[in-house]
């Protein structure tokens, strides 16, 4: 009788190939949400040329976020180095793929595309996330902590200036919002590190480049 020997070990090239495989599919592919699509809960308003433009650039760069989200997590992952942590991190990027796919789905109802520049975002919030994790677990921890406190204060500001009759729009980051605290939450939980203030001045102006050119491009 022919037997085999179950693969016990992945190589490094296997990991490599693996990680690339995820951000491919990240970029490129649409993925099936986990949990139920926000918006079904809410009709569909009619919106103005200008709102529609105004939802569809907010949603856009909240789709961007989530993409590098995913790169963040991702590289935190890999660097993390206590398993339990690991863990958490890989839960958490589940929601933020649930997030992205809602955004992407808005977007296709506005009629409108995801921004171009998703593969840097992608590429940068990656090397950023493995760096993180190489400075240890807890300075990871601290920087998923700011970046999601981050994230909760530019959802508030979307909720404000998203048209008032776009309830659709509005419940998918409602529940963005809820997740992202959450996430924030539980990184503190697990022992976060208070970053410097000059590393959360930094992460706050890259922000705000990528919120600004993600919304027009």
């Amino acid at each position: 009788m022919l037997t085999t020997t179950p693969f016990r070990h992945m190589t490094l090239a296997d990991h490599l190939i693996g990680h690339v495989d995820q951000a491919l599919n990240n970029i490129f592919c649409r993925q099936v949400s986990q949990r139920p699509y926000p918006a079904d809960t809410c009709s569909d308003a009619p919106l103005s040329t200008e709102e529609r433009r105004k939802a569809a650039g907010l949603m856009r760069v909240n789709h961007a976020g989530e993409m590098a989200a995913q790169a963040l997590y991702q590289g935190q992952s890999i660097t993390a180095r206590d398993p339990s942590i690991r863990d958490q991190l890989r839960h958490a990027s589940v929601e933020e793929s649930d997030h992205l796919n809602w955004c992407r789905t808005r977007l296709d109802e506005l009629g409108e595309k995801p921004s171009r520049l998703d593969p840097l975002w992608y590429v940068g919030s990656f090397a950023l996330g493995v760096t993180a994790g190489i400075a240890g677990d807890r300075w990871n921890l601290g920087f998923l902590a700011e970046t999601e406190h981050q994230v909760v204060r530019h959802l508030d500001s979307h909720l404000q200036d998203l048209p008032e009759n776009d309830g659709r729009s509005r419940a998918i980051v409602t529940q963005m919002r809820t997740d992202e605290l959450g996430h924030a939450k539980l990184a503190e939980d697990l022992g976060a590190a208070t970053l410097p203030k000059a590393v959360n001045t930094v992460m706050g102006f890259t922000a705000k480049v990528m919120t600004s050119l993600a919304e027009r491009i």
